[in-house]
């Protein structure tokens, strides 16, 4: 049983409010489908999380890429924790305040030491693309609680 993805499963239509993440509680999306290893959010931009021109800041963007793509990794429901080595982030196209957005993360490749994930960000109508990156996560030594 993948407690990890049971756990997300119950909170699609919600938002992050109880989520173990300090940063995706600020950001605070919900959650919109969750398979192993497979998740959709969908976030609206407030204004601080935009730069001086009104626009989401990329530093936003790459923030809920990471953010996701970790959420993604622990709906593997694996032991151990991971953390990102490496982040790869491409901007096409701006989002503003009271815009919504879908980010779309996936696991590239399921690696024992390392995981390769990616992650697309859709306007709300998913016709422009606003951004996509990559990561990889590697293994780390700590274990996630067993409760």
């Amino acid at each position: 049983m993948n407690k990890a993805l049971t756990i997300l499963q119950s909170w699609i239509g919600k938002d992050s409010k109880a989520s173990i993440s300090p940063l995706m509680r600020w950001m605070n999306p919900t959650l919109l489908s969750a398979a192993e290893g497979k998740l959709e959010f969908s976030y609206t931009i407030r204004e601080e999380m935009t730069n001086p021109m009104g626009i989401l800041h990329g530093g936003t963007t790459a923030a809920i890429i990471d953010d996701t793509v970790g959420a993604a990794v622990w709906s593997l429901g694996k032991p151990n924790m991971y953390t990102t080595v490496n982040l790869a982030v491409d901007y096409f196209a701006s989002a503003k305040a009271g815009d919504v957005i879908i980010a779309k993360t996936s696991i590239t490749k399921n690696g024992n030491q390392i995981i390769n994930t990616s992650c697309e960000i859709w306007n709300e109508d998913r016709s422009r693309m606003i951004a996509k990156g990559h990561s990889n996560l590697i293994k780390i030594d700590a274990l996630w609680s067993k409760e």
